[in-house]
């Protein structure tokens, strides 16, 4: 793999997260004004205008964004209006959280969809493909919100088996996971059956078998490792949905993580919290990414080089 490759790449992550976090500041300071959200609309003007002298609001949009890339750079990421405490502090008590459903359900994901999928491509117009299929596409096509109502209405209220939300107890994690897990493991099933029905009629395979080898060994060595280099794009789009899939989970559950905070937030203009959350959101897609196209170029030689035609 060429390293101006890399070096491009890894300029290309740091330019995307400079416009994310870019946009995200001027959006929020176009929306609405944080002092009236902090301190109400029946606050006397001049305890507003002290508000916003106080935390800088009072100075055009560019001073105020040039002064916070100067405090991010020094470590200080702003104080929560809201919280009434740093602002990292508050992001950071809640990260765990969303860390851990987060790998729980990529871990579940991981163990229910690739293995479905290879197996729906094995045995290809059965049964079993046919209703791996039909579940796949309703466990994608069913939101998260109407999914998680319907597990709370069935384990929680109906049968009294699991908590209705909240943490402290892997209980807790269980319909949260569920939900997340549904509609992810559908995708990767799809998916992974697609790669594999296009890896089994290749050429190579055929040969493979010609030359001696069992089905289960021509599978092995030479269908699933050419399988999972496009299963490795999906896993780029996989972070975004999980973090999309995370705020409104949380929401439903009401999981202390950063997907309720960041609603919660946004609603009470927290500009500080919003900004870091983003950011971390904005850093963890593009280094994904940026670990996929690396991997790519890694695995296949021809992503990796700049001559044309190689």
């Amino acid at each position: 793999m060429s390293p101006i490759y890399s070096l491009q790449k890894l300029a290309r992550a740091m330019v995307t997260v400079l416009l994310i976090v870019s946009t995200v500041f001027v959006v929020l300071r176009l929306s609405g004004d944080p002092a009236i959200y902090a301190l109400g609309l029946d606050v006397d003007p001049r305890a507003l205008n002290a508000f916003r002298k106080q935390w800088g609001l009072d100075l055009p949009i560019w001073q105020q964004y040039l002064q916070f890339l100067g405090n991010c750079l020094k470590g200080d990421f702003g104080y929560s209006y809201f919280e009434q405490r740093d602002a990292m502090e508050a992001v950071l008590e809640r990260l765990p959280h969303t860390l851990l459903l987060m790998g729980v359900t990529g871990i579940c994901t991981l163990l229910i969809g690739v293995p479905t999928g290879v197996y729906a491509a094995l045995h290809r117009n059965s049964w079993i493909d046919r209703l791996t299929m039909l579940i796949s596409v309703a466990g994608f096509s069913l939101p998260n919100f109407v999914l998680g109502i319907l597990l709370i209405l069935l384990f929680s209220v109906t049968w009294h088996l699991l908590p209705t939300g909240g943490s402290g107890s892997w209980q807790h994690l269980v319909m949260p996971v569920l939900t997340m897990t549904v509609a992810e493991a559908a995708v990767f099933a799809r998916f992974t059956r697609s790669a594999m029905l296009e890896v089994l009629s290749q050429p190579y395979m055929r040969t493979a078998r010609a030359k001696g080898l069992r089905w289960n060994q021509a599978v092995l060595r030479h269908a699933l490792p050419n399988a999972a280099i496009p299963l490795i794009t999906v896993v780029g789009f996989f972070v975004g949905t999980l973090i999309a899939g995370g705020v409104v989970t949380e929401s439903v559950f009401a999981w202390p993580g950063l997907g309720r905070l960041l609603v919660s937030s946004v609603a009470n203009r927290d500009l500080a919290v919003v900004q870091i959350i983003v950011m971390l959101i904005a850093c963890s897609m593009v280094l994904t990414n940026l670990v996929v196209d690396l991997l790519y170029g890694w695995l296949d030689p021809r992503v990796g080089s700049l001559r044309t035609g190689d």
